[in-house]
């Protein structure tokens, strides 16, 4: 039997693999400047010369890029699953609100359930911050500031999950995501007492996570969504109701005097 020969792999390809997996689990973000090239090389314990190879092999990847004025970065465009055309064509279709919402109950509530499973001491802090940051938001009552402390929010538990698919899909939507709250927290906000439940259910959420009972914290997150959800149905049948009306009165022949 004829045996292959064993090769040892080039110390640039292992670099590469390395970096690929930092910015793969999240360790390195889109728009993050790398460490300098000694310091990187140092914390790898590897030559100067195979790091700098390393790092062109991700640059005409597409993963990294030079800037004017120095320094070496995660690419932005990593950060956004859709483009722009395809977003705006998104948000003018009254339907797609509930596909992503959808969309956001299978995604957020796996999410929440290995969040519970998974989530480290690390994780816990920045779940609790992010948290925090959602509770100052709707102190201030400015749909906008909610809409983007809402959404960093869920992010953080899908980051807490450490599922690499889950996380990337949720970053591809984040703008998209954060878009849609805006648009769902325009209609709850006209409900009496809609912000005091929106936080007891993000508390709930928050604290199942922390508690780490993963099924539980499935569950919030869906009756969170059908919450929203609900809210957007009946914002959608009262508009039904107001045009139903304003057509009839238009029809109407004016009453004579």
């Amino acid at each position: 039997m004829a045996y292959q020969p064993v090769r040892q792999p080039r110390l640039a390809d292992a670099i590469t693999e390395r970096l690929e997996a930092l910015i793969l689990e999240g360790s390195l973000t889109p728009g993050q400047r790398l460490p300098p090239e000694r310091e990187l090389a140092e914390r790898f314990g590897v030559s100067r010369p195979s790091l700098r190879e390393a790092i062109q092999k991700l640059a005409a990847r597409g993963l990294l890029v030079s800037r004017q004025g120095g320094g070496t970065y995660i690419t932005e465009s990593l950060n956004t699953g859709y483009s722009d055309p395809l977003l705006d064509m998104l948000t003018r279709h009254g339907e797609f609100h509930l596909d992503l919402l959808e969309f956001r109950d299978a995604m957020e509530g796996l999410s929440a359930y290995y969040a519970a499973l998974r989530s480290t001491p690390a994780d816990k802090d920045t779940l609790i911050q992010r948290f925090e940051e959602l509770e100052a938001s709707f102190l201030g009552e400015n749909p906008r500031d909610e809409a983007k402390a809402d959404a960093a929010f869920h992010l953080a538990i899908a980051e807490s999950a450490h599922n690499i698919l889950l996380l990337h899909t949720m970053r591809g939507i984040f703008h998209l995501l954060e878009r849609s709250i805006a648009n769902n927290l325009g209609h709850l906000f006209e409900k009496p007492n809609a912000r005091p439940t929106l936080m007891k259910q993000h508390r709930a959420l928050l604290d199942a996570i922390l508690d780490g009972r993963p099924e539980d914290a499935q569950s919030r997150a869906h009756e969170h969504l059908v919450y929203v959800e609900e809210g957007l149905l009946d914002a959608e049948r009262a508009e039904t109701r107001a045009q139903r009306a304003l057509r009839r009165a238009k029809a109407m022949p004016p009453r004579s005097r």
